[in-house]
Formats: C-alpha cells, sequence, structure tokens
C-alpha cells in the first residue's frame, strides 16, 4: 500500500481536489435519504406542513397557545410573530399576505418572523406541545378553555408524555396548523402540490450535483492513474536502459516486459480505485453513521449486526483467495517466458519438430495461470451474492424492526426509509473497501517488483565529475592486468588480461568456445565492470569517462547482429543520426551492403521488419556492420560479426574496412584463422587467459593453442606456407596482404582476378 501511496506524490494537489469532490458528492448523497425522509413524512402525511409553527396565525389562537405555555415559553412565541399592520409591514407585503390569507378577514392576524433554523426548532417545540393540548381540549368537547383548564390539560400531555412519543405530537401539531390554515382560507392542496414539487426539485438538483462531482472524480482519478502509469513505464524504461549486463542476468527480459506491462498496469488499476473508492468509502460510511445516530430509529444495533456479517464473509474470501492472488503475477512471468521462448525460437522448433512438445509446454502454464484466475473470479463472483444476500437480509430485518415501530407510533414511515438508506450506505462503503482490499495484495505484488527494478543499484555508474578524452582522442586501448567474475560466479573468466590496441592496426581476438573473447570486448564499452585491473582509453580510465563519451568513441557490432524496425537509413543513422546520405551509401559499400540494399525498390528507405525479420542473416550482418561503420569512430570492436558472412564478401569487406578505417583502433573476435591472418597482432585465449600473443607467423612458432586451431583449419602445406585454408574443393586458398583470401590453381587465380589481386 505505501509502495503504491508514494507514486502519488507528484499528484497530491490532484489528490486533495479529489478528496474536495468526495466530500462534495458524499454530502450530496447523505442529504437525498432525508429529502426522501421529509417527502413521505411531510409531504405526504403532513400535507406539505413542515413546522408546527405555523406561519400565520389569528392573534385569539395565538393566545389560546399561551394558556399551555410557562411564561418564557410564552415571550419566545410572542416575540417570533409579528401583527400584520402598516407598522410592520410595507403595502406590498401586506397585499400578499392578505391574498395568502383570505379568510383571515378583519381579525388581527400574526406572521412569523424569519428565523434561524435552531430557533425555528425551538419554536416548533413550544408550540407543538401547546396545539397537542389545544387540539385534545377540543377533543375532549371543552366550551371554554380557561387557564386553569389548559394548565390540567398539559399536566395530563407531560404524564402521557412517556407513552406519547414524537410523531404522535407532531401529528396533533399537524392537525392543529391545518386547521388553522384552513380557517385562513390557505389551498392546501396546493400547499402540499408546492412542497412535494420544491422538494422534488431540491433533490433533482442535489443529484445532479452528486453526479457532476462524481464524473469530475472519476474523471480526475482516470488522469491521475494515467500519469502515474506513465511515470512508472519511463522510469522503469530508464532504469532498465541503464542496465549493465549484470542487471540484466539478474532480470529475465520476459519478467522485465511484464513489469513494465501488466505490473505497472495493475498499479494503475488499483490507483484509480484508491481514488475512487477507498477514498470515498470512509466519508460516506462515517457521514451514514453520523446520520443514523442522530435520527429518531432505534435500530442502531443492525448496523452492528451488518458490519459483522460483512466481516466474515470478508475474512473467509481472503483467507481462501489471498494466496491465490499472490501467485498470479508469477504465472503471468511464466507464460510470457515461455511465448517468448517460443516465438523467439520458432524456426529451431519446427527444424526439430519440437511444435507438439512446445504446444503442451505453453499449455502447461497457460493452464496453470488459467485455474489460478478461474479460481479467483469464482471467490469474487461468490462475493457479489453473498453481499446481495446479506443487505438484502438487513433490508428486510430493518422493516421487520421498523414496523414495529411505526405501529406503536414511535416511527414515521420516512425515518425507516431513510434509516435503510444509510443502512445500505454504510455496507457498501464498506464492501468499497473490501473489494479493494481483496485486489491491493496482487497491486502490491506488482508495486514491489516495480520498485525491485527502480531501486535496484546500477553497478554500471558514472562519477560525478567524470574526465575527458578532448578533441585529439587517438583511441589507445590498453588491458593493465585485467580480471573478470560475472555477479555471483565464484570463478574468475578472464585472468590477468594485458595487451594494447594501437590506432590504425587491427587487434584479433581467437580461441575455443568459452576461452572469453567476447567478454573480454564488453569490458571495453563498459557493458561490465572490471573485477581487477583497468581498461584505459589514451590513458584515461574508462570508470572515469561518461558513459556516452566513451560509447561514442566506439563502434560495437555485437555477436549477433540486431536491427530495429523502422528504414534501411534509420538503422545506419542509428549511431549518428546526423550522417549525410552520402556517408550512409559510403558505409553500406564498406559493409558490402550496397548491392542488397541498392537492388530494392526503396533502397535506403526499404522497411525493417522488428528485429531485422525481413532480411537474411548474412545481410542483418552486414547493416549492423555499416551502423558501426557510419558511426565514424575511433574504435571498431566487432564481436565475431564476420562469422555469418562468407569468405569472399568476408575478406572484400575487411579490405574496404582497412581502407575507410585506416586510422582507427579495431578489435576484432573470430573464430576463423583466414580472418585474423593479417591483423597486426593476434591474442589467443584459453580458459580466460592469454595463451599466446603477436602475428600469425609468430604464433605458429611459439603457441602451441593457436597452432591447434590453425591446424584444424588449415592445412600442412598451408601452415607450412602461411597461406589460408583448404577450400571446399580441396584447392589450397591463399591470403593477400589486406586480409582477402584466394584459391591456389586454375580455380583460385579467377578468385583472386575477382578479388581484384594479380
Amino acid at each position: 500500500m505505501i509502495k503504491i501511496l508514494k507514486h502519488l506524490k507528484k499528484s497530491a494537489g490532484w489528490a486533495l481536489l479529489i478528496f474536495a469532490l468526495l466530500c462534495l458528492q458524499a454530502y450530496c448523497d447523505l442529504s437525498l435519504p432525508q429529502y426522501t425522509s421529509d417527502i413521505v413524512d411531510v409531504g405526504i402525511q403532513q400535507g406539505g406542513i413542515a413546522h408546527a409553527a405555523p406561519e400565520a396565525i389569528r392573534r385569539e389562537e395565538l393566545e389560546k397557545l399561551f394558556l399551555f405555555l410557562e411564561d418564557g415559553e410564552r415571550q419566545t412565541a410572542e416575540v417570533s410573530y409579528l401583527l400584520l399592520s402598516a407598522e410592520n409591514f410595507s403595502e406590498e407585503e401586506m397585499a400578499r399576505y392578505e391574498k395568502r390569507y383570505p379568510g383571515a378577514g378583519d381579525e388581527p392576524l400574526l406572521i412569523r418572523k424569519k428565523l434561524s433554523g435552531e430557533a425555528l426548532e425551538e419554536l416548533d417545540a413550544i408550540l407543538r406541545r401547546a396545539e397537542a393540548g389545544l387540539v385534545m381540549a377540543e377533543r375532549m368537547g371543552i366550551p371554554e378553555l380557561t387557564e386553569e383548564t389548559a394548565k390540567g390539560i398539559a399536566a395530563e400531555l407531560e404524564i402521557q408524555r412517556e407513552t406519547l412519543s414524537d410523531s404522535m405530537m407532531s401529528q396533533l401539531g399537524t392537525a392543529y396548523v391545518k386547521a388553522e390554515y384552513e380557517v385562513l382560507g390557505v389551498n392546501l392542496n396546493r400547499l402540499q402540490t408546492d412542497y412535494l414539487f420544491l422538494s422534488g426539485l431540491k433533490m433533482l438538483g442535489i443529484a445532479l450535483l452528486a453526479m457532476a462531482a462524481s464524473v469530475l472524480v472519476c474523471l480526475i482519478a482516470s488522469r491521475v492513474a494515467a500519469s502515474v502509469g506513465m511515470r512508472l513505464r519511463g522510469q522503469v524504461f530508464r532504469k532498465v536502459i541503464s542496465f549493465s549486463g549484470g542487471e540484466m542476468d539478474r532480470f529475465s527480459t520476459s519478467s522485465l516486459i511484464t513489469r513494465s506491462t501488466n505490473d505497472i498496469q495493475q498499479v494503475q488499476l488499483v490507483t484509480v480505485l484508491l481514488l475512487r473508492m477507498v477514498l470515498y468509502a470512509p466519508i460516506i460510511g462515517i457521514g451514514g453513521l453520523v446520520k443514523v445516530l442522530r435520527s429518531e430509529a432505534s435500530m442502531a444495533w443492525i448496523i452492528g449486526v451488518a458490519v459483522l456479517a460483512v466481516s466474515l464473509l470478508v475474512v473467509f474470501l481472503m483467507a481462501v483467495a489471498m494466496p491465490k492472488f499472490k501467485l498470479m503475477q508469477k504465472l503471468v512471468d511464466r507464460v510470457n517466458l515461455v511465448a517468448r521462448e517460443i516465438l523467439t525460437g520458432l524456426p529451431v522448433i519446427r527444424a526439430f519438430s519440437r511444435e507438439k512438445h512446445e504446444e503442451k509446454r505453453f499449455d502447461a502454464a497457460n493452464r496453470d495461470l488459467t485455474k489460478t484466475m478461474l479460481f479467483t473470479n469464482r471467490c469474487m463472483s461468490f462475493m457479489m451474492p453473498a453481499m446481495m444476500f446479506i443487505m438484502n437480509g438487513i433490508t428486510v430485518l430493518i422493516i421487520w424492526s421498523g414496523a414495529h415501530g411505526v405501529d406503536a407510533g414511535n416511527l414515521q414511515v420516512g425515518d425507516m426509509m431513510a434509516f435503510i438508506t444509510y443502512t445500505m450506505q454504510i455496507v457498501m462503503a464498506f464492501l468499497m473497501i473490501t473489494m479493494v482490499s481483496i485486489m491491493l495484495p496482487r497491486a502490491a505484488v506488482a508495486a514491489g517488483r516495480i520498485d525491485e527494478v527502480l531501486t535496484t543499484e546500477i553497478s554500471i555508474g558514472e562519477k560525478p565529475a567524470p574526465a575527458a578524452l578532448g578533441a585529439d582522442a587517438k583511441g589507445v586501448v590498453e588491458f593493465n592486468h585485467v580480471s573478470f567474475r560475472y555477479p555471483g560466479a565464484e570463478n574468475d573468466v578472464l585472468h590477468d588480461i594485458t595487451f594494447t590496441a594501437k590506432p590504425g592496426e587491427t587487434t584479433a581476438f581467437i580461441g575455443s568456445t568459452g576461452s572469453g573473447k567476447s567478454t573480454l570486448v564488453n569490458l571495453l564499452p563498459r557493458l561490465y565492470d572490471v573485477t581487477e585491473g583497468s581498461v584505459t582509453v589514451d590513458g584515461v580510465d574508462v570508470r572515469d569517462l561518461s558513459l556516452k563519451e566513451l560509447r561514442d568513441q566506439i563502434g560495437f557490432v555485437p555477436q549477433k547482429g540486431v536491427l530495429f524496425s523502422g528504414t534501411i537509413a534509420s538503422n545506419l543513422r542509428f549511431g549518428r543520426r546526423d550522417a549525410s546520405e552520402e556517408e550512409i551509401r559510403a558505409a553500406a559499400a564498406v559493409a558490402q551492403a550496397a548491392d542488397f540494399v541498392e537492388e530494392k525498390p526503396e533502397q535506403y528507405e526499404s522497411h525493417i521488419a522488428q528485429g531485422g525479420a525481413n532480411v537474411s542473416g548474412g545481410q542483418k550482418q552486414r547493416l549492423s556492420i555499416a551502423r558501426a561503420v557510419a558511426k565514424k569512430p575511433g574504435i571498431y570492436v566487432f564481436d565475431d560479426s564476420f562469422s555469418a558472412l562468407d569468405f569472399k564478401t568476408d575478406a572484400a569487406l575487411r579490405r574496404a574496412l582497412n581502407e575507410y578505417a585506416a586510422d582507427s583502433t579495431k578489435l576484432l573476435v573470430a573464430q576463423r584463422v583466414s580472418t585474423i591472418l593479417h591483423a597486426e597482432q593476434i591474442i589467443v585465449l584459453d580458459e580466460g587467459r592469454i595463451a599466446g600473443k603477436g602475428t600469425h607467423e609468430e604464433l605458429l612458432e611459439t603457441c602451441e593453442v593457436y597452432r591447434q586451431i590453425a591446424g584444424s583449419q588449415l592445412s600442412e602445406e598451408e601452415l607450412a606456407g602461411g597461406a589460408g585454408r583448404k577450400s571446399s574443393d580441396g584447392a589450397a586458398e591463399t591470403a593477400g596482404p589486406d586480409g582477402s583470401t584466394g584459391k591456389a590453381g586454375p580455380a583460385g587465380e579467377r578468385e583472386k582476378e575477382a578479388f581484384g589481386h594479380a
């Protein structure tokens, strides 16, 4: 919960506005039941007469009421009315009152002052008791009412007050006011209709106001939740972009995708519920409880029964469904992982006829998730009928209990209806919190997973004041006693690696699979950081440089070519957005990609599908190399980037690269000896250590590991002559001074001619 709320800090102002609107909505929702009660009790039962203190009364009738009052009460009632005369009212007001009360005739008429709510309630209480006494006197047939007779009736009323409810007292007072209004010529039907119509208009206005507040809350809450989701996606993306290989190894790709999509969606959904329901529930619940306790209905115990029943249901459902909600996110991760593996490895799956096996594997993961979701959905679907049963049962209990009160005269029908509404509001508030509390664990798990990504410490960081290479950077790369161990591993992958790669030269790395070649070149752009020793560029430790400046100096071509959706031109400009048309054409020509690109109808504006799915492996690799060339870096890193190319293309590409980037430092990882024959420096790796260092000829004499690798690829004659490798037709391949190869014999001569060699 706290992890979810902390993401709302930047939207605190909107949250306060939502709280204010929810208070307004709650006020409106809590006012409507009272209006319903007034319509039933006052508008229908009392004929629209809302107060025991009449708006107008004859002086002689008020003096009769004074007989039932004490001196202080009599004085309060007397100062509350004004005689309808020119001294107290204007001509216009007198004409209006005479028209409203035509039955008064020449009798002195008293008009009630405009009193405050509390003063009017006090006057009602005073006159209600007097009016009840006067009605009883008339029913008893007393011909002439005296002060002594009135005191006797008042005493009798005081004795009966324990058995005579406020409802009965109110009805007696209303009966008197009706009779007085009838004498004064008031149209009682019109009075009742006006009251009902005015109350209905007020209810309609309050309902519209509540609807407007609710709509605004929904809109603002949705906007706030969407902004929270947008910020989280941006934060997670920026964090993942800054991850080194160590952090990427810790979080699987499928898990990061789930955290960036499904988990953030869960947090976004719960944010809406928190702002819309969790904030509103206590406001409406507490407000409804206050209204119930202030009402005349003595049925508060029913609310306790309702809350207890709902609590038992919620505890049961949470105990059953909560573990499944926590499991669900892991199962979503599993489905994403399996789906990603299948879609990525689809060609391999088809080649090995493993479609049925992979279908079963995906079906198993999908079935586990489906079973869990069905279980939780069944629990949630059971909750609503159970809640409706409880709410309807509570309604029946209120009506059964309230009917006895209505029958005894202790409760009015409208009050019972209002009590039902308030009770339902309290129960619904509790239900809203319950529904969110059931969804909250899943969102809490999602928020924790997001927070885990955001709070992960980046192992590849920058210093507050990084060093700079300067404008005259040459690109001298030095590895000084470098050792490296993957995070969590027990043993080093690289041991005490030391060498210098100079501008204008090619430094090549060769060795058996798993010897650490790719790991070594990954240390230069700081995809990983060294465990011991240092890697420097022009004498500056790469850890002291800013990542942008360091990586701007490097043109990196990974072992597996990666292209992005867009066009060929956008991919070639990936490392340098301002590269001109001529520069990207030149880069494509160096990478031997110009031919197949210019054969396409749209040439460099041709579409590239996601992951480069619409080009072959060799074309993808050449475009990846062209992308690095277009960047014009001072240092090139080729991580076994020529393995997907045929010998002819390999040789032509390296020849063009040597001419185009003659002054650049080139680091080249290769599996083929023919690719590195003419490198100025060849470093042989064996189990993470340098087994040999030198040129091809030097290594043949001094390094046993290199001799074994070369012997597995070249014939005895080629080894003796320092020339290429045996071709598929048995002719020896020879290497030109620029690294190209050609076949000896007639076939080889034709290939040399094709390469442009003598």
